[in-house]
């Protein structure tokens, strides 16, 4: 055998770099379905279901083109188990010259591979990940020379290079985002009604797997009653093509939105399909430039949902790979405190809590202000461990592959950074979610409170957070006004907050 090319299971891309000059009467493809990957967090069941069929899918369009795979189940009785045993079993078993991958998307997978490579003696070609509209040298060279990074100017600059959202040599509409613009919250009446997201039905293969996941990480957390992810190429334009039609108009004024079982609201669920790379982020970009020069989507909405993929995406990626393998460790504010039980089970009387991670139970999905403004806030304040935020949202999460999940959680959401990735902590107390949603609705507690009875813990807990870490936070411009207004509390309201969060985080701790 000339080359084994090894594909993981976030690298379903047919046109990726890894197939150049593939010749299957020479080369073969290598997959492995793992117990590790599942296993060193407490994956979700719903994310399992989605990595493994995806990855079947993929096996079986690989044959359909000829090309020969060599395929581990995660069921057969050989199985190593972990991606280094069983490559390493693969070389041994089948002698290739060398092994060609694309880059591998998290550090540590990388690393293994590698060790497994040098161990054997057998050559490891890395080919740049194509999919990417940022290479790890364009990051590079964005980064050099700057006191600090911020994803407005790396953004702009993306815009200019692929010439999106452009106009000769300037932004469309005069402004480069309209992030005021997507803010909205639905009033009282809730949302206007949209059709639902396309669903995709399990096939015989999709069946399968959840029949084995159901077997063998049954204790896992999450629900497959209502698994609907789409898991192959031509799902995934599908899912493209509805979103643009049907959610994308609304999607960037109410963006930030939440409402009481209402999932899916104007939100694309594309992230997945993107992560696995079963859909090319150019293909989405070109769809929802596409429907504003079409007069289908005002800009506000293209924009916003452009600068989502364009900026944040490819901005976190070249976070992770600039700051890794320390960035994991990071604890800027010294938090300590465990993550609290309720997040597993979502068994918690904070109804904005119990709605957000229910729906995460179901579904393995939350859109992003959910993720950072109700979970990820509620931890933030609370205090906890930011490496222990990153695993259970690594864990829970359809859509989470580590080189996006962990900048955007230990840093933007949790602050362990420092700033790296948000120049402020994005703290807000219960006052936040109530104009956001209508969860306070159905809740006994109060956000306009901080202390006594019904106070609701993101407020008492919001108001000690600035007083915990006051010298930090007065040292940074943004949070002035914050502060100032920390500053009108007198004595008595600052030691009853006090004294009311440290019975709060004592009571989460056991």
């Amino acid at each position: 055998m000339r080359h084994l090319i090894l594909v993981l299971g976030d690298q379903l891309d047919r046109r990726s770099a890894a197939f150049d000059g593939l010749n299957p009467a020479q080369d073969r493809v290598w997959m492995a379905e793992v117990a590790e990957e599942s296993t060193k967090v407490w994956v979700h069941q719903a994310r399992i279901v989605t990595f493994l069929s995806a990855m079947r899918h993929f096996a079986e369009v690989l044959r359909a083109d000829g090309i020969p795979v060599e395929y581990r189940r995660i069921n057969d009785v050989e199985n190593c188990g972990s991606l280094a045993a069983e490559l390493e079993a693969a070389v041994a078993r089948l002698k290739p010259r060398k092994l060609v991958m694309v880059e591998a998307g998290e550090w540590q997978v990388r690393e293994d591979l590698r060790a497994v490579a040098r161990r054997l003696g057998v050559e490891l070609e890395e080919r740049e990940d194509r999919h990417f509209l940022a290479s790890h040298e364009d990051f590079a060279r964005h980064a050099q020379g700057r006191k600090q990074l911020r994803m407005e100017f790396f953004y702009r600059e993306m815009r200019v290079r692929h010439q999106v959202l452009m106009d000769d040599g300037k932004p469309v509409g005069g402004a480069w985002n309209y992030d005021v613009e997507n803010r909205g919250s639905f009033g009282k009446e809730g949302p206007p009604l949209k059709p639902a997201p396309l669903r995709f039905s399990p096939d015989a293969v999709t069946h399968e797997v959840i029949q084995e996941v159901r077997e063998k990480f049954g204790k896992h957390p999450g629900d497959l009653e209502a698994f609907d992810w789409p898991v192959t190429e031509p799902e995934a334009r599908l899912a493209l093509a509805d979103f643009i039609d049907n959610r994308l108009p609304e999607f960037g004024k109410y963006q930030d939105a939440m409402w009481t079982r209402e999932p899916w609201l104007y939100h694309s669920r594309l992230s997945a399909v993107m992560n696995l790379k079963l859909l090319d982020p150019r293909e989405v970009i070109a769809a929802a430039e596409t429907a504003y020069r079409k007069g289908r989507a005002p800009l506000a909405a293209a924009e916003g949902f452009i600068r989502q993929i364009l900026g944040w995406r490819e901005y976190v990626r070249g976070v992770y790979w600039r700051f890794m393998p320390g960035y994991l460790e990071m604890n800027e504010l010294g938090c300590d405190q465990p993550l609290p039980k309720f997040y597993w089970n979502g068994q918690t009387e904070m109804n904005c809590l119990r709605e957000t991670l229910g729906q995460t139970l179901r579904l393995g999905y939350t859109h992003h202000i959910q993720r950072l403004m109700v979970t990820g806030l509620f931890a933030l304040l609370l205090g906890v461990r930011p490496r222990e935020v990153h695993e259970w949202y690594l864990a829970m999460y359809v859509d989470a592959v580590e080189w996006v999940e962990l900048p955007n959680t230990l840093g933007m959401s949790q602050h362990g950074d420092g700033g790296i990735m948000a120049s402020k902590p994005y703290v807000a107390s219960g006052k936040y979610v109530q104009r956001m949603s209508n969860y306070c609705a159905g809740c006994r507690l109060d956000p306009a409170r901080a202390s006594g009875p019904g106070a609701c813990p993101f407020t008492t807990l919001y108001w000690d957070f600035l007083m915990r870490h006051e010298p930090h936070l007065r040292r940074n411009q943004r949070m002035a006004m914050q502060m100032r207004n920390l500053d009108r509390l007198k004595e008595a309201e600052k030691a009853a907050i006090r004294g009311q969060a440290a019975v709060l985080k004592q009571s989460l701790a056991g």
